[in-house]
């Protein structure tokens, strides 16, 4: 199969969100672990740093142990923060089926704070449409969350 023929079968969430609070917070907010389980959910394993390998539990499915497995891929400190998305089961359909994802946030300076652009790359659609409905769903929520934590840091 050729890239163009990969690229059109994927689909990508992204929200974009201006917060009103500097970019070291909100960076505070996505980069430290305790503060991650407060809004997203709790990294098992975690530090911010090129390479580094973790885990978030959520609830199993079918063959799917509950687990998405991730690395760290980049970090751009203020800047960037990207990590691989891994989890489900070739042998799920719906919810628990192979994800093969990665999550980018990207921030930049906004005339009253932060912009937070958030990409969650690389649902392949129809197979991963619960995820992508789930994840599109609650990455929204996620911000809000996020919105509440980083406001506490100030």
């Amino acid at each position: 199969m050729n890239d163009a023929a990969v690229k059109s079968a994927t689909q990508d969430i992204t929200v974009d969100q201006v917060f009103p609070h500097a970019p070291e917070i909100i960076w505070k907010a996505l980069t430290t672990g305790d503060l991650m389980a407060r809004w997203m959910m709790r990294p098992e394993g975690f530090a911010p740093v090129k390479g580094t390998r973790f885990t978030f539990k959520t609830t199993p499915a079918g063959a799917w142990d509950g687990a998405i497995r991730c690395e760290v891929l980049d970090v751009i400190p203020h800047e960037k923060f990207a990590f691989s998305w891994k989890g489900g089961d070739e042998g799920n359909i719906g919810y628990g089926s192979r994800l093969d994802t990665t999550v980018t946030f990207l921030l930049s300076k906004a005339e009253r704070g932060t912009r937070l652009r958030i990409v969650h790359a690389g649902f392949v659609l129809p197979k991963n449409g619960t995820a992508f409905t789930n994840l599109g769903n609650g990455w929204k929520q996620c911000i809000e969350r996020l919105d509440a934590v980083a406001g506490e840091q100030r």
